[in-house]
């Protein structure tokens, strides 16, 4: 653990005729990313219960950076909620995927602490996966949404990138057993991928959209680049000796993260032309096999 995480207290606020398919070039992706969005409130308090479960055991170096951590944390799972409500509001059958989750999170918990932690260090790598994802493919992805559902996934993404190997440090100072990492990560990603394809499906279905072949298709390419990039991810970080700051992390969100304003809680609406000028234009090509 190196110093204590910077806190960026951002706020959203939605149009009120916002659509909840707010990629309308790929209103697939849209479902897929409302989808683990509806997760947050139950997997992001979770990981924040079981790191703090291990302040007793930690240094005062490592808790002050673990607080820092969880302070991050709560900023995002807040702002989702805001988000969810609209998902919910348009498709009430994900009201019932939500209380899923949180009988899933319930079930974590009641494992024991040292597997609670595991499953919180699982989850931040294969959000840093995620978030490697997000970057290749920024342009084709976000360019054309609506731009503050965009700027709230990307800015948790980038934090996700500046925080990823927090919880693996707490792993690694309270328990450390890599087979008890790769099965808890695992549990994890099965869980995970689970509840995003039961709830793409839900909004889907509700757009009357499932019967059209662009959508399996579009389906089909999310979740193959998708695991392109993440099965990589979680592999190499089981491996004995590897730690998640060996990943090279990729270079355009965490420049963008940088563009925050602590005077004024802001940060660049992704798609203005704020982003452009202060990051030079296009985004760079990346390669998310690319790890040091």
């Amino acid at each position: 653990m190196t110093g204590e995480l910077p806190v960026r207290r951002v706020t959203f606020a939605y149009p009120d005729d916002m659509d909840p398919m707010w990629v309308p070039h790929n209103p697939e992706f849209a479902a897929a990313c409302n989808a683990v969005s509806l997760g947050m409130p139950y997997a992001e308090p979770l990981f924040i219960k079981a790191v703090r479960s291990t302040f007793d055991r930690l240094d005062d170096e490592q808790r002050a950076h673990a607080e820092t951590y969880v302070r991050q944390e709560v900023g995002h799972y807040s702002q989702h909620k805001k988000l969810n409500a609209i998902v919910a509001a348009r498709y009430p059958a994900t009201l019932r995927l939500q209380r899923w989750m949180a009988r899933c999170a319930d079930w974590v918990w009641r494992r024991s602490p040292k597997f609670r932690v595991a499953y919180a260090a699982g989850g931040e790598t294969i959000s840093y996966g995620v978030a490697r994802y997000a970057e290749q493919h920024l342009g084709d992805l976000f360019d054309d949404a609506e731009p503050v559902p965009a700027t709230l996934f990307l800015w948790h993404l980038a934090e996700e990138i500046e925080h990823k190997s927090s919880t693996y440090d707490v792993f690694c100072a309270t328990d450390g057993s890599k087979l008890r990492y790769a099965w808890a990560m695992t549990m994890g990603f099965v869980n995970i991928v689970s509840f995003t394809i039961i709830g793409t499906l839900m909004q889907l279905w509700g757009e009357r959209r499932l019967h059209l072949p662009v959508c399996w298709w579009r389906l089909l390419r999310l979740a193959v680049g998708l695991a392109f990039v993440l099965i990589p991810v979680m592999v190499v970080s089981a491996l004995p000796g590897h730690h998640p700051r060996q990943f090279t992390d990729p270079p355009y969100l965490p420049a963008w993260l940088r563009q925050y304003d602590p005077a004024t809680g802001t940060i660049p609406i992704w798609g203005s032309t704020d982003v452009r000028s202060a990051l030079g234009g296009e985004a760079p090509t990346y390669s998310a096999t690319d790890a040091a």
